[in-house]
């Protein structure tokens, strides 16, 4: 694995893998658990948003947990709510002037505490009280915990004649003309745009960009999570998947053989 930028907030990669493969991480990354608001209790909202439009902006605010929590599902109280699987946040607000994230207290760390929520005029007020439990992407979009895609590393050639107009041409910067040969200076960069390649083609001149073997995989974080853990979290939650398909092929191979004797 070829590592090409390592920050909290991005992780890009390029490998030899299968689209498939790449694909099925990249969905997987919906199974991996983050914490956001799910419910909201008003109890003022002189503001110019409805309760409801504001309970959605709510819940798209990106948290951090200061505790560890459980999932609904495997918590003892089997979803009712109680301090192992949510979090309360409280939010007194008084005009005029912004709300914004960081007017919500609690065991919770707002990632961007400047996020504005709503504006509050003269004498106008805002109360609530939001609870915050884990959840996954495949339950709700407010779970996803980043960005994950990918594509092919290019294969790049090129015969034309004139090669000092084509690097203006690229938008991702990454042609030059080097005594008076056309060249790819960075493959992991170049998004396959084809820019240079419809300009040779009215050139009369040859460039062909074609999808390489190598996959560069994209991970742009939230918030909630550091890339990196987003990724292994990704990869954990598709092999225990896997587990489960092969441990139901087992199952069912032993009731056709059940059958077959009965």
């Amino acid at each position: 694995m070829k590592i090409i930028t390592k920050t909290n907030e991005k992780l890009v990669f390029a490998e030899e893998i299968d689209e498939s493969l790449a694909n099925a991480i990249r969905r997987s990354v919906l199974e991996v658990p983050v914490l956001a608001i799910d419910e909201v209790e008003f109890h003022k909202n002189d503001s110019v948003l409805y309760d409801e439009v504001l309970a959605l902006r709510l819940g798209l605010v990106p948290l951090k947990m200061e505790k560890d929590l459980e999932l609904a599902e495997d918590c003892k109280c089997k979803g009712k709510g109680c301090s192992s699987c949510m979090i309360e946040l409280k939010l007194v607000a008084k005009g005029p002037g912004w709300v914004y994230a960081r007017d919500l207290k609690g065991k919770a760390e707002v990632v961007y505490p400047d996020m504005p929520l709503t504006v509050l005029k003269d004498e106008q007020e805002l109360e609530l009280i939001a609870t915050a439990r884990l959840g996954k992407g495949k339950q709700h979009t407010k779970y996803t915990p980043g960005l994950v895609y990918y594509r092919n590393a290019a294969e790049f050639e090129a015969n034309v004649k004139n090669c000092e107009k084509y690097p203006g041409i690229c938008p991702q910067k990454v042609l030059k003309c080097e005594k008076g040969k056309l060249e790819l200076t960075d493959k992991y960069k170049c998004d396959l745009c084809e820019a240079c390649v419809e300009e040779a083609k009215k050139n009369k001149e040859e460039i062909k960009i074609t999808p390489g073997k190598e996959v560069v995989m994209f991970i742009e974080s939230f918030g909630q999570l550091p890339a990196k853990d987003i990724f292994e979290e990704a990869v954990k939650a598709l092999k225990n998947n896997l587990k489960q398909v092969v441990k139901a092929w087992f199952y069912l191979k032993y009731l056709e053989i059940t059958f077959y004797y009965q």
